[in-house]
């Protein structure tokens, strides 16, 4: 098969450059600039530290922590803690961050009424290889979160069924990366490992300025940015066919043209940004009550946006 990344194709450029209009900038370390890859994905960091020397170091250990996370939640290579519980159908004694990771998502599954489930991996592959209609109804009959097992000492899937945590890795990589830079004293940080983390704002006075593809910007202060746009990727080259697929029915679709999530966590934004791009209206509005200092913007097919939260 093809590797065929699910990820959501998006363009999120942050304005970095550029202070808000009438605000001061207070002087600030030189922002030191990292480009590479995360999960596949384009990855950035705009690092700024009261030690300019200690950067090169601790982007070092960025990159050393990248590679360590992955050899968790990657699909691509068949040492990762994901592909063997996939492979084998348990894993015992599982990284925290597999096991906290799962918990994110059991969270996001709850909020979204199921419509975030990273048991769809059997039914993704499906549609990505043109399985006729008798593979993808038994690929549907192996989704299901509720049906795993996880602990912090065993995580055990039903026999066939898969993990996918592409709809969630990225923003919790963000998060742990972000986490670490904390610890070492980055000030004015904005870090994107496929989703966005911020650390503080551009400056002491201004907000980061996050431009959305498709037009609007989001202002970013020790806040986290996730973006799902369904037609980034599709099945057919018709494009009728967006990348996600909604576990109650099996089926690839989407309720929004994009939809961005606000919160405090970046896995947490991701995971939701997935699951409520299949969601309604209502459905959203409920998600936002029940889980504090979450805010959404979702775009509909006319171009007409809705702000939740």
């Amino acid at each position: 098969m093809p590797r065929i990344d699910r990820r959501r194709f998006i363009t999120i450029a942050a304005a970095m450059g550029v202070a808000l209009a009438g605000r001061p900038v207070l002087a600030a370390p030189q922002p030191v600039t990292w480009r590479g890859q995360a999960m596949g994905a384009e990855a950035t960091l705009i690092l700024s530290h009261p030690d300019p020397a200690r950067a090169a170091a601790i982007l070092r250990r960025v990159e050393a922590e990248l590679r360590r996370l992955e050899g968790i939640f990657t699909l691509y290579r068949a040492e990762s803690e994901l592909s063997q519980l996939n492979r084998t159908g348990a894993l015992a004694a599982p990284s925290p961050e597999l096991v906290e990771a799962l918990r994110l998502a059991q969270t996001a599954h709850e909020a979204t009424g199921g419509r975030f489930d990273p048991t769809i991996q059997p039914l993704w592959r499906a549609y990505a290889t043109g399985a006729d209609a008798a593979a993808l109804t038994r690929a549907r009959s192996l989704v299901g979160f509720h049906r795993i097992t996880m602990g912090g000492d065993r995580v055990v899937l039903p026999r066939g069924m898969e993990l996918t945590l592409n709809g969630i890795a990225q923003g919790y990589i963000s998060d742990r990366i972000a986490a670490m830079l904390r610890a070492e004293g980055a000030v004015n940080t904005l870090v994107n490992m496929g989703e966005i983390s911020a650390i503080g704002g551009r400056s002491a006075a201004a907000p980061w300025r996050v431009g959305l593809s498709g037009g609007g910007e989001v202002e970013l202060a020790d806040r986290a940015l996730a973006v799902t746009e369904p037609s980034g990727f599709t099945f057919d080259a018709e494009g009728h066919l967006p990348h996600l697929i909604d576990p109650a029915s099996g089926a690839p679709r989407a309720e929004w043209r994009r939809v961005a999530v606000i919160a405090s966590q970046a896995g947490l934004a991701d995971a939701l940004s997935t699951g409520l791009a299949l969601a309604p209206a209502p459905v959203i509005g409920k998600a936002v009550g029940t889980l504090p200092g979450i805010q959404v913007r979702a775009l509909d097919a006319q171009g007409r946006e809705s702000l939740f939260g």
